[in-house]
């Protein structure tokens, strides 16, 4: 027999989209949300991987006062796991119903047979192992404009800025299928190349048919060489899925791919470049500070 809800903590109907366009608007209105809290990112995993989206909600009084979106995971390597985000670099409790919330999610997971519930960002549930070491964050303001921006990056990268803007590259922008499809070849490359598994592309045309999303694309006598597919939430840009082909390299494609996005970003109205997290003591991680980021523990 399995533990019952705490009181006030139920699993949401993503199916009814007025109780999804609910949950939206507190996320949205909440003080630490990411558009990994966002519904439509649940749907968007649910859609294009198959792994089932559980989202838990909280109320007091009638009123929303926290969310825990959470994902069924199944790997033939790692097994079963609650995970939140599925998929994401953040997640976790939203709002103040930290404790009712994370007891939901322990109670969920004995109901589903998940031996195990990872929380991906938030506040830390009492009596939960917390790990503040392993994952750093990388995050900060955009300039006002290019010239701005380009002080704002560390000399050093800022001469591989200027040697990519040298180069004769075409940026092109949007989110349809033939750009999401080219997107889909150079990331996939990337990927393989660093022996990392692939991510479906049906998650990719998800995401970006769900979520406020497009993608930035790198070209080099007609044909792609980098490229990212960013999301923007709350004023702040997320470049999430991004990569480059072998050619990417000598054209310092990455880095033009990168401050383009950050002009691009500033036309759509944002403020903020979200650079995600990267394991501590990696080149991933290395890269982002050469452009002025500050690690954070995240």
């Amino acid at each position: 027999m399995t533990a019952p809800m705490p009181v006030g903590v139920r699993e949401a109907d993503l199916r009814d989209p007025a109780e999804c366009a609910r949950i939206a608007a507190f996320v949205e209105a909440t003080e630490g949300a990411t558009p990994f809290h966002l519904p439509a990112w649940s749907l968007a995993v649910k859609d294009g991987c198959g792994q089932r989206a559980h989202y838990l909600v909280s109320e007091r009084e009638g009123a929303i006062d926290g969310v825990l979106p959470l994902t069924a995971m199944r790997s033939p390597l790692f097994g079963r796991a609650l995970v939140s985000t599925g998929f994401g670099v953040d997640g976790g409790v939203l709002g103040d119903a930290v404790e009712p919330l994370s007891a939901g999610a322990w109670n969920l997971a004995l109901r589903i047979g998940c031996p195990s519930v990872e929380l991906r960002g938030g506040p830390a549930p009492g009596g939960w192992d917390s790990d503040d070491t392993s994952y750093l964050g990388f995050v900060r303001d955009l300039a006002a404009d290019d010239d701005a921006e380009l002080l704002a990056i560390p000399r050093k990268q800022r001469a591989e800025v200027r040697r990519a803007l040298g180069f004769d590259l075409e940026i092109v922008i949007g989110n349809d299928r033939k750009l999401l499809a080219e997107h889909y070849q150079v990331y996939a490359e990337s990927v393989r190349n660093l022996g990392t598994p692939v991510f479906p592309a049906k998650l990719f045309r998800s995401v970006a048919s769900m979520m406020d999303a497009d993608v930035l694309t790198v070209r080099h006598e007609g044909r792609a060489v980098a490229s990212v597919l960013s999301l923007y939430f709350n004023g702040t840009v997320y470049p999430y899925w991004g990569g480059g082909t072998g050619a990417a390299r000598g054209l310092r494609a990455n880095d033009r791919m990168y401050f383009a996005l950050m002009a691009h970003a500033r036309a759509r109205g944002c403020t903020r470049f979200d650079f995600g997290r990267s394991k501590t003591g990696t080149g991933a991680a290395a890269f982002k500070k050469n452009w002025g980021f500050t690690p954070e523990p995240r």
